[in-house]
């Protein structure tokens, strides 16, 4: 565990995603971001949330509910999280769409952060 801490802690690009649980995202995700010191945990790094669910119904799981969560510990997210269906992620459009509307934002957040922080 203090080994991926510190992987995760060191990246300049992290991608935190988790099954939808609950409507929220899974427990395993919780401790390990339990892991990571309040509102520096995460500082000088970009995350981007990313939810898989069953249904459209917690689309917005990653806004209201992780991203809140990796802003607490200092990451900068610069974009829209990421709610893809869990039956579907491999064969529709969505990450495509996605980074289509939010490359950019991801590559100048990151140009801002130094590399290696």
């Amino acid at each position: 565990m203090r080994d991926a801490v510190e992987t995760v802690g060191r990246a300049d690009l992290v991608v935190f995603a988790s099954p939808t649980f609950k409507a929220s995202y899974a427990g395993l995700l919780k401790l390990f971001l339990d892991q990571f010191d309040t509102a520096t945990g995460l500082e000088g790094g970009v995350a981007v949330p990313l939810i898989l669910g069953a249904g459209p119904a917690h689309a917005l799981a990653p806004e209201l509910l992780l991203k809140p969560v990796l802003v607490e510990l200092g990451a900068t997210c610069p974009t829209q999280g990421l709610y893809q269906l869990d039956g579907q992620y491999a064969t529709d459009d969505s990450l495509p769409r996605w980074v289509d509307r939010w490359g950019s934002s991801v590559a100048a957040a990151l140009a801002r952060h130094p590399a290696g922080r």
